[in-house]
Formats: C-alpha cells, structure tokens, sequence
C-alpha cells in the first residue's frame, strides 16, 4: 500500500511540463476523434495525416506517437496536461492545433455536439478567440 501512495504522489514525466507539444496535441487528437463513442477510419487517417504534414514525421514517428497519445490519454483525468505544454506556443501554432482539430471532427463528415464543445474548451484553455476557432471551423466544414 505504501508503495501504492509513494507512485501516485512521486513527480514523473506526466507531468503538464514533462509533455512535449507535439504529443500533446497528438492526445488531444487522440480523444477528439473518440469523443462521440466511436473512432472511425476516417479520423484514424486524417490524425495520422494530420502529425505527418505540421510534424514532418514518417508514417512509423507517427505510429508511435498516436500510441504514446493513446496511452497518455487513457491515463489522463483532464484536458490541463495537454493544454499546459501548448497554452504558451506561437499564436500561429495553436491556430494550427485548432485547425487539425476541425480537420478530425469533419473527417466523418459529422459535427457531434461533443466534438465541438471539445474543441470549444481547448480552444478556450489555449487562448485562442472565439473568432478565430469560428473561422476555422468554417473553412474546415467547406474542405
């Protein structure tokens, strides 16, 4: 049992500074696409395309990390070990967070309502205006 208390108050590199960006916004992804009950296909590709093109990463870098995201996000209780990595980057990047996040609710050609509230609250806890994540979702849904 105490070994039990000691894991769960140790520090680890869960922690919010302990994740890099690229995989916090992969675990973002990674939930994003399950929100409504169901990963599809669609949103499986369009997350993979999606770290490939902003990350430059091969199809294998990018195997890896949605893995790494999965099992981040299995383990996560909240959107703040995520958001706190990505909260400080360029406007210019989290513009671009958003927009693959659109990229992944309009993959199924669907807007559950539990996806847009998802994106609504990182959008929010990221400091990205209202304006601009209305505008990206726009040009999303035309796409």
């Amino acid at each position: 049992m105490f070994d039990a208390l000691s894991r769960l108050f140790a520090p680890t590199d869960d922690t919010p500074q302990g994740i890099e960006p690229r995989l916090a916004v992969a675990a973002l992804l990674v939930h994003l696409a399950a929100v409504d009950g169901a990963v599809k296909p669609a949103e499986r590709a369009v997350i993979t395309g999606a770290l490939q093109d902003h990350y430059g990463l091969t199809e294998d870098e990018v195997a890896r990390l949605v893995a790494e995201a999965t099992r981040h996000d299995a383990e996560s209780v909240d959107f703040y070990r995520f958001t706190s990595p990505i909260a400080d980057l360029p406007d210019a990047e989290k513009l671009e967070i958003i927009r693959m996040m659109w990229q992944v609710v309009f993959a199924d050609d669907k807007n559950h309502e539990l996806e847009d509230n998802m994106v609504w609250r990182i959008a929010e806890l990221i400091h990205v205006s209202a304006r601009d994540r209305t505008v990206l979702r726009s040009q999303m849904a035309r796409a």
